[in-house]
């Protein structure tokens, strides 16, 4: 038993000693997972090593560290990658508004020729940035869960950067020195694939990738995470997205747009699917106005069809006409 902040009781964090009881703990915060994510996840911890997760966007890579920063009860610290991202935002740097007013301070004081690098170049100084963060938070004695989100939205040179960082968990600041990681943080990477990541990041990593989830699978998402979701309709959505999925689209659905789609059904009180919701809808699954217009054109129909007759009701309550499809 631990104690919060606040004073109140918490849970020990559950022993993820083994693949099932990683899948247990997944299982506590609602995270539908298979055998061999659970087994990487797992590694992950015992070796330990990162864990870099690859898939389409949208199939839970990110939810993975938000799931172990919970289970672990340990802070998550996140990075969020983008084109450009440099030192500077992803490590630390420096104060220079404070310490320009130390400086003028010091010098209307006539303490500036008495003044060295240190008293400008200082921990007080230093803004630091989530990579900084977490090998700092270490010290705590609990590792933190750190999440470098989307990293094939970076440059290629931040890959290389990241190689001392997880190879040795430190950080070499030239005006105060080498800041090293007492433990390594729990580390999970995310990829979109816009980009091939270089070999050499890969091999100090574990690797795992999510594909989208069967229609079982899907529909175990979906009640786990909608539990207010009809089943008929749940069901109906997850067939409908998985025959979404089957055509060449720009911007293939989610789970993520799963959920939001059936989420957004429930709200409005839809019981089953049919072509008013789907027509108004369909911005809750499909991200380009190209895609929605070859849904409107008549795919849709052709998939609500699919959907309604395997659930055995009459083809004819899905026809709609051409007037109403535009």
């Amino acid at each position: 038993m631990t104690t919060s902040t606040n004073g109140s009781a918490l849970q020990a964090p559950p022993a993820l000693d083994s693949v099932d009881a990683i899948l247990r703990a997944l299982d506590t915060q609602r995270y539908v997972a298979d055998r061999g994510l659970a087994t990487s996840i797992y590694l992950s911890l015992k070796l330990p090593k990162p864990l870099l997760l690859e898939g389409e966007a949208g199939v839970g890579k990110t939810e993975i560290a938000k799931a172990l920063s919970a289970i672990t009860q340990a802070p998550l610290i996140r990075l969020q990658c983008y084109e450009g991202l440099d030192i500077s935002h992803a490590v630390y740097e420096w104060d220079y508004s404070r310490q320009m007013l130390h400086i003028r301070l010091l010098e209307a004081t006539g303490a500036a020729r008495e003044a060295k690098a240190h008293d400008i170049f200082g921990p007080n100084f230093l803004v630091k940035r989530p990579l900084l963060q977490a090998i700092e938070a270490t010290a705590s004695g609990r590792p933190p869960v750190l999440l470098i989100d989307e990293l094939d939205r970076a440059d290629d040179e931040f890959d290389a950067f990241l190689l001392e960082i997880l190879s040795d968990w430190q950080i070499t600041i030239p005006e105060i020195g080498t800041v090293k990681a007492d433990t390594p943080p729990i580390v999970v990477l995310t990829s979109n694939r816009t980009r091939e990541l270089h070999d050499a990041l890969k091999r100090r990593c574990l690797y795992h990738w999510i594909d989208y989830p069967s229609l079982e699978k899907e529909m175990q998402i979906v009640a786990t995470k909608v539990p207010d979701a009809p089943s008929r309709l749940a069901r109906q959505v997850c067939q409908f997205i998985q025959g979404i999925r089957r055509h060449d689209l720009w911007k293939i659905p989610g789970v993520a747009e799963t959920l939001d789609w059936t989420s957004a059904l429930v709200a409005l009180g839809v019981a089953e699917l049919s072509q008013p919701e789907v027509l108004s809808t369909l911005g809750c699954i499909l991200k380009h106005q190209d895609d929605v217009q070859r849904l409107r054109s008549g795919l849709y129909q052709e998939l609500l069809t699919d959907v309604v007759e395997s659930a055995g009701v009459p083809e004819s309550g899905v026809v709609v006409s051409d007037t109403t499809a535009r």
